[in-house]
Protein backbone atom coordinates (compact mmCIF):
# COMPACT_ATOMS: atom_id res chain seq x y z
CA UNK A 1 0.00 0.00 0.00
CA UNK A 2 0.86 3.75 -0.56
CA UNK A 3 0.32 5.25 2.72
CA UNK A 4 0.46 9.19 3.35
CA UNK A 5 0.45 10.58 7.15
CA UNK A 6 -1.48 13.81 7.05
CA UNK A 7 -1.35 16.74 10.31
CA UNK A 8 -3.79 19.76 9.86
CA UNK A 9 -2.84 21.18 13.21
CA UNK A 10 0.52 21.78 15.18
CA UNK A 11 -1.43 20.06 18.15
CA UNK A 12 -1.38 16.35 15.98
CA UNK A 13 2.12 16.89 14.45
CA UNK A 14 3.89 15.52 17.26
CA UNK A 15 1.38 12.00 17.19
CA UNK A 16 1.71 11.99 12.56
CA UNK A 17 5.47 12.01 13.26
CA UNK A 18 5.89 9.48 15.32
CA UNK A 19 3.38 7.00 12.62
CA UNK A 20 5.34 8.30 9.47
CA UNK A 21 8.48 7.38 11.07
CA UNK A 22 7.15 3.99 12.49
CA UNK A 23 5.82 2.88 9.10
CA UNK A 24 8.51 4.96 7.25
CA UNK A 25 6.53 6.81 4.97
CA UNK A 26 6.00 10.50 4.16
CA UNK A 27 4.06 13.00 6.44
CA UNK A 28 1.69 16.03 4.54
CA UNK A 29 1.59 18.96 6.60
CA UNK A 30 -1.18 21.77 6.26
CA UNK A 31 1.03 24.74 5.18
CA UNK A 32 1.50 27.50 8.36
CA UNK A 33 0.16 25.24 10.74
CA UNK A 34 2.69 22.38 10.81
CA UNK A 35 6.09 22.90 11.15
CA UNK A 36 7.63 20.01 10.36
CA UNK A 37 6.64 18.23 7.52
CA UNK A 38 7.80 15.98 4.01
CA UNK A 39 5.18 18.02 1.81
CA UNK A 40 2.63 21.26 2.58
CA UNK A 41 -0.33 21.63 1.27
CA UNK A 42 -3.06 24.64 1.63
CA UNK A 43 -6.64 23.25 0.73
CA UNK A 44 -7.01 19.73 3.31
CA UNK A 45 -9.92 18.93 1.54
CA UNK A 46 -8.61 18.84 -2.41
CA UNK A 47 -5.51 17.24 -0.69
CA UNK A 48 -7.20 14.21 0.83
CA UNK A 49 -9.29 14.12 -2.08
CA UNK A 50 -6.29 13.50 -4.68
CA UNK A 51 -4.19 11.40 -2.07
CA UNK A 52 -7.38 9.62 -1.83
CA UNK A 53 -8.61 9.28 -5.98
CA UNK A 54 -4.75 8.25 -6.84
CA UNK A 55 -5.28 5.28 -4.97
CA UNK A 56 -3.23 6.40 -1.32
CA UNK A 57 -4.01 4.63 1.56
CA UNK A 58 -4.58 7.60 4.26
CA UNK A 59 -3.75 8.21 8.04
CA UNK A 60 -5.22 11.63 9.07
CA UNK A 61 -4.31 13.09 12.21
CA UNK A 62 -7.52 14.99 12.35
CA UNK A 63 -11.23 14.59 13.05
CA UNK A 64 -13.16 12.49 11.14
CA UNK A 65 -15.53 14.50 9.63
CA UNK A 66 -12.74 15.94 7.79
CA UNK A 67 -11.72 12.86 6.12
CA UNK A 68 -15.36 11.61 5.04
CA UNK A 69 -16.31 14.97 3.62
CA UNK A 70 -13.26 14.48 1.67
CA UNK A 71 -13.93 11.27 0.31
CA UNK A 72 -17.49 10.46 0.53
CA UNK A 73 -18.01 11.77 -3.04
CA UNK A 74 -15.35 9.34 -4.25
CA UNK A 75 -16.31 6.18 -2.49
CA UNK A 76 -16.75 3.21 -5.28
CA UNK A 77 -16.42 -0.04 -4.08
CA UNK A 78 -15.07 -1.55 -0.50
CA UNK A 79 -12.80 -3.97 -2.45
CA UNK A 80 -11.38 -1.17 -4.86
CA UNK A 81 -11.25 2.09 -2.31
CA UNK A 82 -7.94 2.45 -0.60
CA UNK A 83 -7.91 2.39 3.39
CA UNK A 84 -8.54 5.78 5.47
CA UNK A 85 -7.97 5.82 9.05
CA UNK A 86 -8.75 8.66 11.29
CA UNK A 87 -6.56 8.99 14.51
CA UNK A 88 -7.47 11.34 17.25
CA UNK A 89 -4.47 14.08 17.71
CA UNK A 90 -3.67 12.85 20.77
CA UNK A 91 -3.41 9.76 19.72
CA UNK A 92 -6.09 8.43 22.17
CA UNK A 93 -8.51 6.74 19.39
CA UNK A 94 -7.56 5.16 15.77
CA UNK A 95 -10.58 4.55 13.97
CA UNK A 96 -10.32 2.65 10.65
CA UNK A 97 -13.03 4.56 8.26
CA UNK A 98 -13.08 1.93 5.28
CA UNK A 99 -10.98 -0.32 4.37
CA UNK A 100 -11.12 -2.65 7.67
CA UNK A 101 -10.67 -6.11 5.36
CA UNK A 102 -8.01 -4.71 3.45
CA UNK A 103 -5.60 -3.07 5.42
CA UNK A 104 -7.20 -0.49 7.91
CA UNK A 105 -8.08 -2.81 10.85
CA UNK A 106 -4.37 -4.27 10.80
CA UNK A 107 -2.83 -1.02 10.33
CA UNK A 108 -5.55 0.92 13.11
CA UNK A 109 -3.87 -1.85 15.57
CA UNK A 110 -0.42 -1.47 14.74
CA UNK A 111 -0.50 2.37 14.78
CA UNK A 112 -2.29 1.97 18.68
CA UNK A 113 0.50 0.09 19.56
CA UNK A 114 2.70 3.34 18.52
CA UNK A 115 0.85 6.29 19.96
CA UNK A 116 -0.79 4.24 23.29
CA UNK A 117 -4.31 4.51 22.06
CA UNK A 118 -7.68 2.52 21.56
CA UNK A 119 -8.37 1.23 17.84
CA UNK A 120 -11.89 1.76 17.44
CA UNK A 121 -12.01 -1.50 14.98
CA UNK A 122 -16.00 -2.43 14.44
CA UNK A 123 -15.81 -5.22 12.01
CA UNK A 124 -17.59 -7.77 13.71
CA UNK A 125 -14.90 -10.68 12.63
CA UNK A 126 -12.04 -8.99 14.43
CA UNK A 127 -13.84 -7.86 17.63
CA UNK A 128 -15.08 -11.76 18.20
CA UNK A 129 -12.02 -13.85 16.12
CA UNK A 130 -9.58 -11.20 16.47
CA UNK A 131 -8.51 -11.75 12.89
CA UNK A 132 -10.28 -11.02 9.64
CA UNK A 133 -11.16 -14.18 7.56
CA UNK A 134 -11.15 -12.51 4.02
CA UNK A 135 -7.47 -10.67 4.70
CA UNK A 136 -5.28 -13.96 5.08
CA UNK A 137 -1.67 -13.66 5.73
CA UNK A 138 0.64 -12.42 3.72
CA UNK A 139 1.99 -15.13 1.16
CA UNK A 140 -1.74 -17.50 1.31
CA UNK A 141 -4.92 -16.47 -0.81
CA UNK A 142 -8.36 -16.94 -0.06
CA UNK A 143 -9.86 -18.65 -2.88
CA UNK A 144 -13.50 -17.94 -1.88
CA UNK A 145 -13.52 -14.38 -0.45
CA UNK A 146 -17.52 -14.11 -1.34
CA UNK A 147 -18.10 -16.63 1.10
CA UNK A 148 -16.39 -15.14 4.19
CA UNK A 149 -18.86 -12.83 5.58
CA UNK A 150 -21.07 -15.78 5.73
CA UNK A 151 -18.41 -18.37 7.39
CA UNK A 152 -18.13 -15.28 9.71
CA UNK A 153 -21.66 -15.17 10.53
CA UNK A 154 -21.81 -18.58 11.33
CA UNK A 155 -18.99 -18.17 13.94
CA UNK A 156 -20.56 -15.30 15.31
CA UNK A 157 -24.00 -17.43 15.74
CA UNK A 158 -21.80 -19.84 17.93
CA UNK A 159 -21.02 -22.22 15.43
CA UNK A 160 -17.64 -24.29 15.81
CA UNK A 161 -14.84 -24.29 13.45
CA UNK A 162 -12.64 -26.62 12.44
CA UNK A 163 -8.45 -26.20 11.19
CA UNK A 164 -7.58 -28.15 8.14
CA UNK A 165 -4.08 -28.33 7.44
CA UNK A 166 -2.02 -25.50 8.52
CA UNK A 167 -3.65 -23.25 11.56
CA UNK A 168 -2.47 -19.54 9.38
CA UNK A 169 -4.53 -17.78 11.92
CA UNK A 170 -3.50 -19.43 14.64
CA UNK A 171 -7.61 -19.84 16.05
CA UNK A 172 -8.78 -22.98 18.35
CA UNK A 173 -10.01 -26.21 16.26
CA UNK A 174 -12.73 -28.32 16.94
CA UNK A 175 -12.71 -31.76 16.70
CA UNK A 176 -16.05 -31.43 14.73
CA UNK A 177 -17.28 -28.44 13.26
CA UNK A 178 -20.31 -26.83 11.04
CA UNK A 179 -17.38 -24.56 9.55
CA UNK A 180 -14.21 -25.08 8.16
CA UNK A 181 -11.03 -23.18 7.20
CA UNK A 182 -8.82 -25.05 5.17
CA UNK A 183 -5.07 -24.76 3.94
CA UNK A 184 -4.74 -26.60 1.18
CA UNK A 185 -2.73 -26.76 -2.34
CA UNK A 186 -5.59 -28.55 -4.35
CA UNK A 187 -8.40 -26.98 -6.43
CA UNK A 188 -11.18 -26.83 -4.16
CA UNK A 189 -14.67 -25.48 -4.33
CA UNK A 190 -15.29 -23.89 -1.01
CA UNK A 191 -18.69 -23.12 0.51
CA UNK A 192 -20.85 -20.82 2.49
CA UNK A 193 -19.21 -23.18 5.46
CA UNK A 194 -16.05 -23.97 3.65
CA UNK A 195 -13.16 -21.21 3.61
CA UNK A 196 -10.28 -22.76 1.05
CA UNK A 197 -6.58 -20.80 1.53
CA UNK A 198 -3.71 -21.49 -0.77
CA UNK A 199 -0.08 -21.09 -0.03
CA UNK A 200 1.33 -18.93 -2.54
CA UNK A 201 4.66 -20.80 -3.09
CA UNK A 202 4.42 -22.05 -6.83
CA UNK A 203 5.80 -20.46 -9.78
CA UNK A 204 4.96 -21.28 -13.73
CA UNK A 205 7.97 -21.05 -15.95
CA UNK A 206 7.12 -20.40 -19.45
CA UNK A 207 8.72 -20.35 -23.07
CA UNK A 208 7.02 -19.97 -26.51
CA UNK A 209 7.45 -19.09 -30.12
CA UNK A 210 7.04 -15.83 -31.45
CA UNK A 211 3.42 -14.88 -31.49
CA UNK A 212 2.51 -18.62 -29.95
CA UNK A 213 -2.15 -18.44 -29.66
CA UNK A 214 -2.55 -16.98 -25.94
CA UNK A 215 -5.16 -20.31 -25.97
CA UNK A 216 -2.67 -22.66 -26.64
CA UNK A 217 -0.35 -21.56 -23.96
CA UNK A 218 -3.47 -21.16 -21.43
CA UNK A 219 -4.63 -24.76 -22.09
CA UNK A 220 -1.15 -25.97 -21.19
CA UNK A 221 -1.40 -24.39 -18.23
CA UNK A 222 -4.28 -25.35 -16.79
CA UNK A 223 -4.16 -28.84 -18.45
CA UNK A 224 -0.78 -29.17 -16.06
CA UNK A 225 -2.27 -27.35 -13.02
CA UNK A 226 -5.35 -29.88 -13.73
CA UNK A 227 -2.83 -32.87 -13.50
CA UNK A 228 -0.75 -32.14 -10.61
CA UNK A 229 -4.02 -31.03 -8.60
CA UNK A 230 -2.34 -27.48 -7.91
CA UNK A 231 -4.94 -24.82 -7.37
CA UNK A 232 -4.24 -21.34 -9.11
CA UNK A 233 -3.98 -19.76 -5.98
CA UNK A 234 -0.79 -21.36 -5.36
CA UNK A 235 0.86 -19.65 -7.82
CA UNK A 236 3.18 -16.64 -6.98
CA UNK A 237 4.19 -15.70 -10.37
CA UNK A 238 4.78 -16.51 -14.21
CA UNK A 239 8.76 -16.20 -15.64
CA UNK A 240 10.11 -16.42 -18.58
CA UNK A 241 13.10 -14.71 -20.33
CA UNK A 242 13.57 -10.75 -20.86
CA UNK A 243 13.15 -11.41 -24.54
CA UNK A 244 9.75 -12.79 -23.58
CA UNK A 245 8.55 -9.18 -21.89
CA UNK A 246 6.25 -8.54 -25.11
CA UNK A 247 5.29 -11.97 -25.75
CA UNK A 248 1.41 -11.49 -25.81
CA UNK A 249 0.29 -15.33 -24.76
CA UNK A 250 2.98 -15.23 -21.80
CA UNK A 251 1.60 -12.41 -20.62
CA UNK A 252 -2.18 -13.19 -21.16
CA UNK A 253 -1.09 -16.35 -18.81
CA UNK A 254 0.15 -14.29 -16.27
CA UNK A 255 -3.57 -11.82 -16.58
CA UNK A 256 -5.61 -14.55 -16.47
CA UNK A 257 -3.72 -15.92 -13.02
CA UNK A 258 -3.66 -12.46 -11.24
CA UNK A 259 -0.26 -12.84 -10.54
CA UNK A 260 2.89 -10.88 -11.57
CA UNK A 261 5.45 -11.62 -14.64
CA UNK A 262 8.78 -11.87 -13.43
CA UNK A 263 11.55 -11.75 -15.89
CA UNK A 264 15.43 -13.05 -16.13
CA UNK A 265 18.42 -12.84 -18.43
CA UNK A 266 19.94 -14.89 -20.10
CA UNK A 267 22.96 -15.03 -18.06
CA UNK A 268 20.89 -15.12 -14.97
CA UNK A 269 19.05 -18.45 -16.01
CA UNK A 270 22.59 -19.92 -17.49
CA UNK A 271 23.30 -20.09 -13.65
CA UNK A 272 20.87 -22.65 -13.00
CA UNK A 273 22.08 -25.00 -15.45
CA UNK A 274 23.23 -27.80 -13.08
CA UNK A 275 19.05 -27.53 -11.74
CA UNK A 276 18.04 -28.10 -15.44
CA UNK A 277 16.39 -31.38 -15.75
CA UNK A 278 16.17 -31.16 -19.72
CA UNK A 279 18.84 -28.97 -20.66
CA UNK A 280 18.88 -27.54 -24.53
CA UNK A 281 21.39 -26.76 -26.97
CA UNK A 282 19.44 -25.69 -29.46
CA UNK A 283 17.57 -23.53 -26.46
CA UNK A 284 20.99 -22.16 -25.71
CA UNK A 285 22.19 -21.58 -29.48
CA UNK A 286 19.14 -19.50 -29.98
CA UNK A 287 19.26 -17.26 -26.74
CA UNK A 288 22.08 -17.84 -24.90
CA UNK A 289 21.09 -20.34 -22.01
CA UNK A 290 20.15 -23.77 -21.71
CA UNK A 291 16.36 -23.36 -20.23
CA UNK A 292 13.46 -20.84 -19.96
CA UNK A 293 10.63 -22.78 -18.46
CA UNK A 294 12.45 -24.78 -16.12
CA UNK A 295 15.12 -21.88 -15.50
CA UNK A 296 12.99 -19.42 -14.69
CA UNK A 297 11.02 -21.32 -12.31
CA UNK A 298 14.29 -22.50 -10.49
CA UNK A 299 15.47 -19.04 -10.79
CA UNK A 300 12.31 -17.63 -8.94
CA UNK A 301 12.34 -19.99 -6.12
CA UNK A 302 15.75 -19.85 -5.39
CA UNK A 303 17.92 -22.61 -3.41
CA UNK A 304 14.47 -23.46 -1.35
CA UNK A 305 12.87 -24.58 -4.27
CA UNK A 306 12.62 -27.76 -6.68
CA UNK A 307 11.05 -28.17 -9.68
CA UNK A 308 7.89 -29.68 -9.11
CA UNK A 309 6.55 -30.13 -12.72
CA UNK A 310 9.90 -30.45 -15.45
CA UNK A 311 9.41 -28.96 -19.07
CA UNK A 312 6.28 -30.33 -21.10
CA UNK A 313 5.45 -28.64 -24.18
CA UNK A 314 2.80 -28.49 -26.96
CA UNK A 315 3.85 -27.48 -30.38
CA UNK A 316 5.09 -23.96 -29.47
CA UNK A 317 4.98 -23.54 -26.06
CA UNK A 318 6.79 -25.34 -23.14
CA UNK A 319 6.17 -24.76 -19.20
CA UNK A 320 7.39 -26.02 -15.73
CA UNK A 321 6.57 -25.64 -12.09
CA UNK A 322 8.92 -25.09 -9.28
CA UNK A 323 7.56 -25.22 -5.60
CA UNK A 324 9.36 -23.96 -2.75
CA UNK A 325 9.08 -25.09 1.20
CA UNK A 326 7.55 -21.75 2.26
CA UNK A 327 4.65 -19.25 0.47
CA UNK A 328 6.90 -16.84 -2.04
CA UNK A 329 6.83 -13.44 -0.61
CA UNK A 330 9.78 -11.50 -2.33
CA UNK A 331 10.78 -12.12 -5.21
CA UNK A 332 13.70 -12.31 -7.47
CA UNK A 333 13.50 -11.30 -11.70
CA UNK A 334 12.27 -7.90 -12.79
CA UNK A 335 9.05 -7.64 -14.12
CA UNK A 336 8.10 -5.59 -18.04
CA UNK A 337 9.05 -2.47 -17.97
CA UNK A 338 5.96 0.23 -18.35
CA UNK A 339 5.67 3.35 -19.65
CA UNK A 340 2.81 5.23 -18.64
CA UNK A 341 2.16 8.82 -21.14
CA UNK A 342 0.27 10.77 -18.78
CA UNK A 343 -1.74 14.07 -20.00
CA UNK A 344 -2.53 15.59 -16.70
CA UNK A 345 -4.31 18.83 -18.28
CA UNK A 346 -3.94 22.51 -17.87
CA UNK A 347 -2.03 21.81 -14.69
CA UNK A 348 -5.49 22.33 -11.82
CA UNK A 349 -5.44 19.32 -10.11
CA UNK A 350 -9.52 18.57 -10.60
CA UNK A 351 -9.09 18.72 -14.38
CA UNK A 352 -6.39 15.55 -13.82
CA UNK A 353 -8.63 11.78 -14.37
CA UNK A 354 -8.53 9.46 -11.64
CA UNK A 355 -6.48 6.93 -13.90
CA UNK A 356 -3.60 9.84 -14.39
CA UNK A 357 -3.10 10.01 -11.24
CA UNK A 358 -3.12 6.54 -10.53
CA UNK A 359 -0.57 5.75 -13.21
CA UNK A 360 1.62 8.94 -11.69
CA UNK A 361 1.55 7.06 -8.24
CA UNK A 362 1.86 3.52 -9.67
CA UNK A 363 5.01 4.95 -11.17
CA UNK A 364 8.73 4.62 -9.83
CA UNK A 365 10.33 7.44 -12.09
CA UNK A 366 8.65 10.65 -13.72
CA UNK A 367 9.71 12.34 -16.85
CA UNK A 368 8.75 15.31 -18.56
CA UNK A 369 9.47 18.97 -18.76
CA UNK A 370 9.93 20.89 -15.25
CA UNK A 371 7.06 22.73 -15.12
CA UNK A 372 4.52 19.81 -15.63
CA UNK A 373 6.29 17.83 -12.92
CA UNK A 374 6.10 20.55 -10.76
CA UNK A 375 2.34 20.88 -11.72
CA UNK A 376 1.80 16.96 -10.57
CA UNK A 377 2.00 18.21 -7.07
CA UNK A 378 2.15 16.10 -4.00
CA UNK A 379 1.51 12.36 -5.54
CA UNK A 380 4.85 12.68 -6.78
CA UNK A 381 6.55 13.11 -3.63
CA UNK A 382 9.10 10.55 -3.40
CA UNK A 383 9.74 9.41 -6.98
CA UNK A 384 12.73 9.97 -9.05
CA UNK A 385 12.04 12.85 -11.26
CA UNK A 386 14.28 13.66 -14.85
CA UNK A 387 13.38 16.92 -16.11
CA UNK A 388 14.45 18.12 -20.06
CA UNK A 389 14.04 21.20 -20.92
CA UNK A 390 11.50 22.70 -23.54
CA UNK A 391 13.70 21.62 -27.34
CA UNK A 392 14.66 18.24 -25.31
CA UNK A 393 11.96 16.02 -26.41
CA UNK A 394 13.43 13.27 -28.43
CA UNK A 395 16.00 13.25 -25.48
CA UNK A 396 12.63 13.06 -23.22
CA UNK A 397 10.87 10.26 -24.83
CA UNK A 398 14.30 8.09 -25.45
CA UNK A 399 15.11 8.53 -22.09
CA UNK A 400 11.56 7.57 -20.73
CA UNK A 401 11.60 4.35 -23.05
CA UNK A 402 15.42 3.39 -22.14
CA UNK A 403 14.74 3.57 -18.68
CA UNK A 404 11.40 1.57 -18.90
CA UNK A 405 13.51 -0.97 -20.48
CA UNK A 406 15.22 -1.62 -17.48
CA UNK A 407 12.13 -3.21 -16.21
CA UNK A 408 10.98 0.43 -14.34
CA UNK A 409 7.77 2.01 -14.24
CA UNK A 410 7.81 5.35 -15.66
CA UNK A 411 5.21 8.10 -16.61
CA UNK A 412 6.05 10.34 -19.08
CA UNK A 413 4.26 13.85 -18.04
CA UNK A 414 2.65 15.93 -20.49
CA UNK A 415 0.26 18.71 -20.09
CA UNK A 416 -3.49 19.03 -21.97
CA UNK A 417 -3.71 15.61 -23.25
CA UNK A 418 -0.47 13.49 -24.20
CA UNK A 419 -1.55 12.60 -27.70
CA UNK A 420 -2.58 16.06 -28.83
CA UNK A 421 0.29 17.99 -29.82
CA UNK A 422 2.68 16.56 -27.15
CA UNK A 423 4.76 13.63 -26.59
CA UNK A 424 2.92 10.25 -27.40
CA UNK A 425 3.18 10.47 -31.19
CA UNK A 426 7.01 10.70 -30.78
CA UNK A 427 7.41 7.74 -28.32
CA UNK A 428 5.61 5.58 -30.85
CA UNK A 429 7.52 7.21 -33.63
CA UNK A 430 10.64 5.86 -31.70
CA UNK A 431 9.48 2.76 -31.32
CA UNK A 432 8.23 2.09 -34.60
CA UNK A 433 12.31 3.16 -35.97
CA UNK A 434 14.65 1.02 -36.21
CA UNK A 435 17.65 0.89 -34.07
CA UNK A 436 19.50 1.75 -37.36
CA UNK A 437 17.43 4.91 -38.01
CA UNK A 438 17.97 6.02 -34.54
CA UNK A 439 15.29 4.29 -32.78
CA UNK A 440 14.89 3.22 -29.31
CA UNK A 441 16.76 -0.14 -28.14
CA UNK A 442 14.71 -3.89 -27.97
CA UNK A 443 14.53 -4.23 -24.30
CA UNK A 444 12.78 -0.45 -24.62
CA UNK A 445 10.34 -1.89 -27.61
CA UNK A 446 9.35 -4.52 -25.68
CA UNK A 447 7.88 -2.40 -22.52
CA UNK A 448 4.14 -2.18 -21.99
CA UNK A 449 2.92 1.69 -23.24
CA UNK A 450 -0.03 2.71 -22.04
CA UNK A 451 -1.84 6.03 -22.98
CA UNK A 452 -4.49 8.29 -20.63
CA UNK A 453 -6.27 11.09 -21.83
CA UNK A 454 -6.27 14.68 -20.65
CA UNK A 455 -8.43 17.67 -20.66
CA UNK A 456 -6.44 19.35 -23.54
CA UNK A 457 -5.90 22.76 -23.61
CA UNK A 458 -8.88 23.88 -26.28
CA UNK A 459 -11.56 21.72 -24.03
CA UNK A 460 -10.67 23.61 -21.08
CA UNK A 461 -11.07 27.60 -22.71
CA UNK A 462 -13.96 25.98 -24.77
CA UNK A 463 -15.08 25.35 -20.92
CA UNK A 464 -14.15 28.06 -19.68
CA UNK A 465 -15.96 30.51 -22.67
CA UNK A 466 -19.20 28.79 -22.94
CA UNK A 467 -18.86 26.35 -25.99
CA UNK A 468 -17.55 27.62 -29.24
CA UNK A 469 -16.47 23.89 -30.22
CA UNK A 470 -20.71 23.04 -29.95
CA UNK A 471 -19.81 22.32 -34.36
CA UNK A 472 -17.04 21.31 -36.12
CA UNK A 473 -13.88 22.12 -35.06
CA UNK A 474 -10.00 22.00 -36.27
CA UNK A 475 -6.76 22.81 -34.81
CA UNK A 476 -3.76 24.14 -35.96
CA UNK A 477 -0.17 24.67 -34.52
CA UNK A 478 1.35 27.90 -35.64
CA UNK A 479 5.03 26.55 -34.90
CA UNK A 480 6.83 26.08 -37.81
CA UNK A 481 9.59 24.40 -35.93
CA UNK A 482 8.52 20.63 -37.34
CA UNK A 483 6.20 21.99 -39.92
CA UNK A 484 6.95 24.47 -43.26
CA UNK A 485 5.15 27.23 -42.90
CA UNK A 486 3.50 26.25 -46.03
CA UNK A 487 1.86 23.65 -44.76
CA UNK A 488 0.23 25.51 -42.15
CA UNK A 489 -1.14 28.30 -44.32
CA UNK A 490 -2.04 25.87 -46.60
CA UNK A 491 -4.64 24.36 -43.71
CA UNK A 492 -5.50 27.93 -42.55
CA UNK A 493 -6.92 28.03 -46.06
CA UNK A 494 -8.47 24.73 -46.26
CA UNK A 495 -10.01 25.38 -42.34
CA UNK A 496 -11.35 28.89 -43.36
CA UNK A 497 -13.06 27.79 -46.80
CA UNK A 498 -14.63 24.84 -44.58
CA UNK A 499 -15.94 27.33 -42.07
CA UNK A 500 -14.47 25.45 -38.84
CA UNK A 501 -14.00 26.86 -35.65
CA UNK A 502 -10.61 26.87 -34.95
CA UNK A 503 -8.00 26.53 -32.38
CA UNK A 504 -4.76 27.58 -32.89
CA UNK A 505 -1.99 25.94 -30.37
CA UNK A 506 1.78 27.80 -29.94
CA UNK A 507 0.43 30.98 -31.99
CA UNK A 508 3.54 33.22 -31.13
CA UNK A 509 7.06 32.60 -30.31
CA UNK A 510 9.93 35.23 -29.49
CA UNK A 511 11.00 34.61 -32.90
CA UNK A 512 7.75 34.25 -34.47
CA UNK A 513 4.74 36.92 -34.63
CA UNK A 514 3.94 37.26 -38.04
CA UNK A 515 1.97 33.61 -38.85
CA UNK A 516 -1.34 34.61 -36.65
CA UNK A 517 -1.12 37.86 -37.97
CA UNK A 518 -1.02 36.21 -41.56
CA UNK A 519 -3.72 33.65 -40.35
CA UNK A 520 -5.94 36.69 -39.24
CA UNK A 521 -5.84 38.11 -42.62
CA UNK A 522 -6.64 34.75 -44.62
CA UNK A 523 -9.81 34.42 -42.33
CA UNK A 524 -11.40 38.07 -42.39
CA UNK A 525 -11.01 37.13 -46.27
CA UNK A 526 -13.45 34.31 -45.10
CA UNK A 527 -15.40 35.69 -42.16
CA UNK A 528 -17.27 38.96 -40.92
CA UNK A 529 -14.98 41.21 -38.87
CA UNK A 530 -17.07 40.77 -35.84
CA UNK A 531 -16.43 36.61 -35.49
CA UNK A 532 -15.71 35.93 -32.00
CA UNK A 533 -12.49 35.39 -30.95
CA UNK A 534 -11.41 33.89 -27.36
CA UNK A 535 -7.52 34.20 -26.15
CA UNK A 536 -7.26 31.91 -23.01
CA UNK A 537 -3.82 31.89 -20.81
CA UNK A 538 -2.91 29.71 -18.09
CA UNK A 539 -6.03 27.82 -18.01
CA UNK A 540 -6.31 26.18 -14.70
CA UNK A 541 -3.04 27.65 -13.20
CA UNK A 542 -2.31 31.01 -11.15
CA UNK A 543 -2.76 33.80 -13.54
CA UNK A 544 -5.54 32.26 -15.56
CA UNK A 545 -6.97 35.00 -17.91
CA UNK A 546 -9.90 34.89 -20.39
CA UNK A 547 -9.47 37.62 -23.21
CA UNK A 548 -12.70 38.11 -25.32
CA UNK A 549 -12.17 39.62 -29.28
CA UNK A 550 -13.75 39.92 -32.45
CA UNK A 551 -11.23 38.98 -35.61
CA UNK A 552 -11.12 42.26 -36.33
CA UNK A 553 -9.75 43.92 -33.11
CA UNK A 554 -7.13 40.57 -32.32
CA UNK A 555 -4.07 41.91 -32.49
CA UNK A 556 -0.65 39.69 -31.88
CA UNK A 557 1.01 41.74 -28.97
CA UNK A 558 -1.90 40.59 -26.59
CA UNK A 559 -0.63 36.80 -26.96
CA UNK A 560 2.06 34.25 -26.16
CA UNK A 561 3.03 30.56 -26.33
CA UNK A 562 0.79 30.12 -22.96
CA UNK A 563 -2.20 31.54 -24.83
CA UNK A 564 -4.42 29.03 -26.57
CA UNK A 565 -6.37 30.87 -29.54
CA UNK A 566 -9.89 30.14 -30.73
CA UNK A 567 -11.58 31.56 -33.33
CA UNK A 568 -15.07 31.23 -33.89
CA UNK A 569 -17.09 29.79 -37.56
CA UNK A 570 -19.31 32.27 -39.41
CA UNK A 571 -21.95 30.96 -37.10
CA UNK A 572 -20.42 31.68 -33.74
CA UNK A 573 -22.19 34.13 -31.34
CA UNK A 574 -20.98 35.88 -28.75
CA UNK A 575 -23.16 37.32 -25.98
CA UNK A 576 -23.23 38.47 -22.02
CA UNK A 577 -24.64 36.31 -19.41
CA UNK A 578 -25.29 37.63 -15.95
CA UNK A 579 -22.14 39.45 -15.33
CA UNK A 580 -19.38 37.86 -18.60
CA UNK A 581 -19.19 36.97 -21.63
CA UNK A 582 -20.43 33.27 -23.40
CA UNK A 583 -19.22 32.26 -26.84
CA UNK A 584 -20.85 29.14 -28.45
CA UNK A 585 -21.44 27.57 -31.73
CA UNK A 586 -24.84 26.47 -32.60
CA UNK A 587 -25.14 22.77 -33.75
CA UNK A 588 -28.70 23.52 -35.76
CA UNK A 589 -31.19 22.48 -33.15
CA UNK A 590 -33.25 25.39 -33.52
CA UNK A 591 -33.46 24.57 -37.62
CA UNK A 592 -34.62 21.09 -36.29
CA UNK A 593 -37.26 22.55 -34.39
CA UNK A 594 -38.52 24.81 -37.03
CA UNK A 595 -38.61 21.57 -39.10
CA UNK A 596 -40.55 19.77 -36.26
CA UNK A 597 -43.16 22.85 -35.69
CA UNK A 598 -44.58 22.49 -39.16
Amino acid sequence: MKVVILALSESGEEVARSIAANFNVPLHGRIDRVRHADVYFNNALEHIRDLFVSGHSIVGVCASGVLVRAIAPFLRDKTLDPPVISVAEDGSVVIPLIGGHYGANRMAKEISQIVNGFAAVTTAGDIALGVALDEPPLGYSLSNRSDAKAVMMKLLSGAKRKIIGENIFSLESHLEGEVFLEVTMKPKLGSSSHLIYHPKNSVIGLGCARNTDPEELWNLVECTLAEQELSKGCIAAVTSIDLKADEKAINEVAKRLDVPLLLFTADELEDEFDRLENPSKLVFEEVGCHGVSEGSALACVGSQGRLLVPKTKTKNATLAISIANEPLIDLPGRPRGSLAIVGIGPGQSSWRTPEASSMIVNSEELVGYGLYLDLVGPIGYGKTQTDFPLGGEEERCRYALEQAGKGKRVALICSGDAGIYAMASLVFELMHRSVENLGVSDAARRVDVVCTPGVSALQAAAAKAGAPLGHDFCTISLSDLLTPQEDILTRIEAAANGDFVIAFYNPVSANRKTLLKTAREILLKNRSPDTPVLLARNLGRNGEKLLYRTLENLTVDEVDMLTVVIIGSSNSKIFRLGDGLRIYTPRGYSKKLDRDLV
